[in-house]
């Protein structure tokens, strides 16, 4: 694949502004600087794909940090995210967590509005399902190429979340309850809108929808599924949490065990399902202040119920983390291409060491400069069932009779911060066999976990 992806993130974050009126201090304090009021955060979004066009836009948070005796921790926090693409992909985002709106509980809420006109679309099961990089690689001398967009469709997405999280006998212990609401229409790609505009040799060619074409086409897809659907969860967990520090936790723990359901009488009919999610999170600090191995452990698996199709795709969370893809990407196996690994139950893991090399204070601001090597790994462990009865013969081969095992990746990352709490990250994984992609390059806000 020829991806011209140029990920420019100009890092004019750093010209942020604080709205506590303060003076410049030096640079060379060695003590970290206690930050009050108000405080903005800004990142330019400017990149480029072939296929899915030039996007622009930008990401801006906003925290309080009321009279600074709470600092790194804030009373509010609003984020915004905005950014489009010339032939149409988009993100429309509000983020909104606070301690301090209800007393003593944590309210978290989300309204987004994601549309992709070339999301990953590799099948279901991990290696039970063929990924064969030729089939999208249009170099003049491999002749197996099909389009650069053989392994995607389309998805539309509207996600409304509320949750609540309060005091369980102690601040360590948490209960959660929430409820969201998921829209989702998928279809194949609409190759004349990603074609419009582009020279006859830079054309995708026709090709019947692709893989989600043919899935459709050999009723893999149920018919009533094809163009998604809609599904309101209720959620209902336990939290215990530790961690010294949120946005970069030197020591503790952070684990939480959180039911979904999706009741028929919610709206959810034939598609009713429950499912678990477990995540462990632990915090190790070897250099103070400075040094820290980290690692996340999680499992997720269907309680009950028909689970659709469209609903596979999403690593569910509850309280302030958002839902995520399914294995590979950016959020959990850096460096394996996403949605991946699709399944019905799986689990994954990181590992990762973390160094801040350098904390100074720039512009009246916390800034700190910190690397990260890692390792993550995953793999489903419950199938989705699906039947091949309608696959042509000559198309078995993309059913390979393969045992699935684990996904692993590994990489490297760096992180800019800004008073703790705003956080650019750049990460690069590479794949360590080959049916799970090369490599990735993510750049993006926060620590994954």
């Amino acid at each position: 694949m020829k991806h011209a992806c140029l990920y420019l993130f100009l890092f004019s974050l750093l010209l942020s502004i604080s709205a506590n009126g303060q003076e410049p201090d030096s640079i060379s304090k060695p003590k970290e600087k206690t930050i009050d009021g108000w405080s903005l955060g800004v990142v330019p979004v400017i990149a480029y794909d072939s296929d899915v066009g030039f996007r622009f836009g930008g990401v801006v948070n906003f925290y309080d940090f009321g009279d600074g005796t709470i600092y790194p921790g804030y009373r509010h926090s609003l984020y915004f995210e905005y950014s489009l693409t010339t032939k149409g992909s988009g993100i429309a985002q509000f983020l909104y967590d606070s301690e301090y709106l209800i007393p003593r509980v944590r309210i978290s809420a989300e309204a987004s509005y994601l549309t992709e006109r070339a999301l990953d679309f590799y099948g279901f099961n991990g290696y039970e399902a063929l990924y064969d990089s030729k089939f999208e690689d249009d170099s003049e001398d491999n002749p197996e190429y099909l389009s650069r967009i053989f392994y995607r469709q389309e998805r539309k997405l509207l996600r409304l979340r509320t949750d609540f999280q309060g005091r369980f006998f102690s601040d360590k212990f948490r209960w959660l309850a929430g409820v969201s609401h998921y829209r989702i229409q998928t279809d194949t790609v609409d190759i004349d809108r990603l074609n419009k505009g582009k020279p006859e040799d830079k054309k995708l060619p026709a090709i019947g929808g692709g893989l989600y074409g043919d899935y459709v086409n050999w009723d893999i897809i149920p018919d009533d599924q094809v163009y998604g659907g809609n599904n309101t969860f209720l959620k209902a967990g336990l939290v215990y949490d530790t961690r010294d520090n949120e946005p970069n936790p030197m020591r503790g723990l952070w684990t939480e065990i959180i039911f979904h359901w999706a009741p028929e009488f919610m709206g959810n009919g034939e598609y009713a399902f429950s499912k678990i999610g477990i995540t462990h999170r632990q915090y190790f600090t070897l250099v103070p202040d400075r040094l820290s191995f980290v690692y996340r452990l999680g499992y997720q698996a269907k309680l009950t119920g028909n689970m659709p199709y469209y609903m596979l795709p999403f690593f569910m969370n509850g309280g302030y983390s958002l839902d995520r893809d399914a294995l590979g990407g950016a959020k959990n196996l850096r460096g394996i291409l996403r949605n991946r690994i699709v399944g019905e139950d799986y689990l994954f893991g990181n590992l990762e060491f973390r160094w801040i090399f350098l904390k100074t204070i720039l512009w009246n601001q916390n800034i700190y400069l910190a690397l990260n090597t890692f390792s993550d790994f995953g793999m489903v462990t419950g199938k989705y069932q699906i039947d091949i009865s309608g696959v042509p013969e000559e198309s078995l081969f993309l059913f390979p009779d393969e045992k699935e095992k684990l996904h692993i990746s590994y990489g490297a990352g760096l992180h800019i911060a800004l008073n703790q709490n705003f956080i650019v990250a750049v990460n690069f994984g590479l794949a360590t066999d080959k049916s799970d992609g090369k490599s990735g390059l993510y750049i993006g806000l926060n620590w994954l976990f």
